[in-house]
């Protein structure tokens, strides 16, 4: 693993219990669940990114877990601001809601952006320094990993 458990739960918010709890182990398996290696975090959450192609379209999927909670049918923007670009992708679908975890009391919330084909190579860890999701008044500014 390239990322820091320790950092991931304390983006979740549990930095002062070192044993494992039930919440814990909730989201340890909801993040081993996720077949992808997290991309970046915020104070209170964690993103998960990846591109993939469909039928000639592209998109970046991400899956916040942690504090985000939403329900909107407004969309959400994703900003990326690079070494020598900027960048700014709309979500596919304006209607999303956050599923809740009983458990953990946390969120997972799914939301697919649309990008271009040459900005493609552009979505990478190492290119982008500031990731900032919007949606319904609320903004996560999210650092790579």
């Amino acid at each position: 693993m390239k990322f820091s458990l320790n950092k991931i739960f304390g983006a979740l918010g549990n930095t002062r219990n070192k044993e494992a709890t039930l919440d814990d182990n909730q989201i340890k398996d909801l993040i081993n669940a996720i077949d992808e290696e997290a991309f970046a975090v915020s104070e209170q959450n964690i993103l998960f990114a990846k591109t993939s192609e469909l039928g000639g379209y592209f998109y970046v999927i991400t899956i916040i877990v942690g504090s985000f909670k939403i329900k909107t049918n407004k969309g959400a923007t994703l900003s990326l601001e690079g070494n020598d670009f900027d960048l700014v992708l709309n979500s596919d679908m304006d209607e999303f809601e956050s599923d809740h975890s009983n458990v953990s009391n946390r969120y997972m919330t799914r939301i697919d952006f649309q990008i271009e084909k040459e900005d493609v190579p552009k979505f990478d860890k190492k290119s982008i320094k500031i990731l900032k999701l919007s949606a319904k008044k609320q903004e996560i500014l999210f650092n790579t990993l």
